[in-house]
C-alpha cells in the first residue's frame, strides 16, 4: 500500500477514536465545577464550613467548586432548588439543623429524607448560647424571666425564620417559663446576634461560634448554653438544664447531601473526599473553637440514621 494510503488510514482510524475517547472522559465524574449550594448567608454556620471545605474538595476532585448562597424561607430556597437538580454530583446542598427541624413548624415543599441522598456530615455541633444586649437589666435566664413576666409581651428575640433551631428554642423557653417573647426573623442566626448589639432586639439564641467573639468583646452578654454540660474553655457559662430546664438541650451540625438518585458511586468518592478533610488537624483546629468537631462513624448511611434520628427526637418533643 503506497505510503500515501497508510498515513491516510492511520488518521481516519484516529479520528474513529476521538469520539469514543470524548465520550469516555464526558461520562467521568466530576469533568466540569460542582456547586456546593448555602441556605444562608456569608459567614453563617453552614457557610464557613462549606467555605472551609470548597478548596479542599476542589483539589481532589480535580475541577472547581464553587459556593452558592440561596437565602430565604428558613433554609427551604435552597433546599428547593437541590432537591429539584439533576441527580449527577454536580450540585450539592450544604444542609444543617434547620433541615430536621424545619418539619415541626412549617409546611415543608419537599420530604427532607426522601428527596435526597445523604454524603456525610461535616461538623455536629455547635451549642446555641443564650445572649443579651448588655444594656437589658437581666442577667441570667431567671433574671430574663422574672423581668419578662413584670413587662409582658415587651421580650424580643430573634430568630432565622420559623422551624429552625433557634426559633423552636425560643418558642420552648416561653413554653416551659411561661413568658410571652416576641420573635423577629432575620435572614440568618448571625444577623440575630448583630441585631442583639445593636439593640434591636432584647436577645437571642446564636451558634457558639457566633456568640463567644461578641460576649468577650462585651458586645453582649452571654446567659446560657443549650449544651448537655458546661464547655471547659467557657466555664463561668452556665447550661439552660442548670438553669432549669433539664430537657433544654439543642445543637447543630452541618452536612452535605445530593439530589435523591445520584449514583452511589458518586456519593462514595465525595464522602471519601469529605471525610478525609473534615478529620485533618487543620480543619479540626479551625472550628474547635465554635463548638464544632467531626463525627468518627460518618458514612453515608451514617448521616442518613442520624437525620432520621433527629427529625423523629424533634418530633417526639413536638418542636421543643
Amino acid at each position: 500500500m503506497p505510503r500515501r494510503r497508510i498515513v491516510s488510514a492511520l488518521l481516519c482510524i484516529a479520528a474513529m477514536a476521538l469520539p469514543a475517547t470524548a465520550v469516555a472522559q464526558g461520562d467521568r465524574y466530576p469533568n466540569r465545577p460542582v456547586t456546593l449550594v448555602v441556605s444562608y448567608p456569608a459567614g453563617g454556620l453552614s457557610d464557613l464550613p462549606a467555605r472551609a471545605l470548597a478548596p479542599e474538595l476542589q483539589s481532589r476532585l480535580g475541577v472547581p467548586v464553587v459556593i452558592e448562597n440561596r437565602v430565604g424561607g428558613s433554609g427551604m430556597v435552597a433546599g428547593v432548588h437541590v432537591a429539584r437538580s439533576e441527580p449527577n454530583g454536580y450540585t450539592l446542598l450544604v444542609t444543617s439543623s434547620a433541615n430536621v427541624t424545619n418539619p415541626q413548624g412549617v409546611q415543608m415543599p419537599y420530604d427532607v429524607v426522601a428527596d435526597f441522598a445523604p454524603v456525610g456530615m461535616i461538623l455536629e455541633g455547635p451549642p446555641l448560647i443564650l445572649i443579651a444586649n448588655p444594656e437589658q437589666p437581666f442577667r441570667s435566664v431567671a433574671e430574663l424571666i422574672t423581668h419578662a413576666k413584670a413587662n409582658p409581651g415587651k421580650l424580643s428575640f430573634g430568630s432565622s425564620g420559623a422551624g429552625t433551631v433557634n426559633a423552636l428554642a425560643i418558642a420552648q423557653l416561653g413554653q416551659e417559663a411561661g413568658i410571652r417573647i416576641v420573635d423577629v426573623p432575620y435572614r440568618g442566626i448571625t444577623q440575630a446576634g448583630i441585631a442583639v448589639v445593636a439593640g434591636e432586639i432584647q436577645a437571642s439564641f446564636v451558634f457558639q461560634g457566633a456568640a463567644r467573639p461578641l460576649v468577650m468583646e462585651g458586645k453582649a452578654r452571654g446567659l446560657a448554653s443549650t449544651a448537655d454540660n458546661r464547655d471547659p474553655n467557657w466555664p463561668d457559662l452556665p447550661t439552660m438544664v442548670e438553669s432549669g430546664f433539664p430537657k433544654f438541650v439543642h445543637q447543630g451540625f452541618v452536612g452535605l447531601v445530593a439530589p435523591a438518585k445520584t449514583p452511589p458511586e458518586t456519593v462514595a468518592l465525595l464522602n471519601r473526599h469529605v471525610n478525609e478533610i473534615v478529620r485533618s488537624e487543620a480543619f479540626r483546629a479551625r472550628f474547635a473553637p465554635s463548638g464544632m468537631h467531626p463525627v468518627e462513624r460518618n458514612s453515608p448511611a451514617d448521616f442518613d440514621a442520624y437525620i432520621r434520628r433527629e427529625i423523629a427526637r424533634h418530633k417526639e418533643r413536638g418542636g421543643s
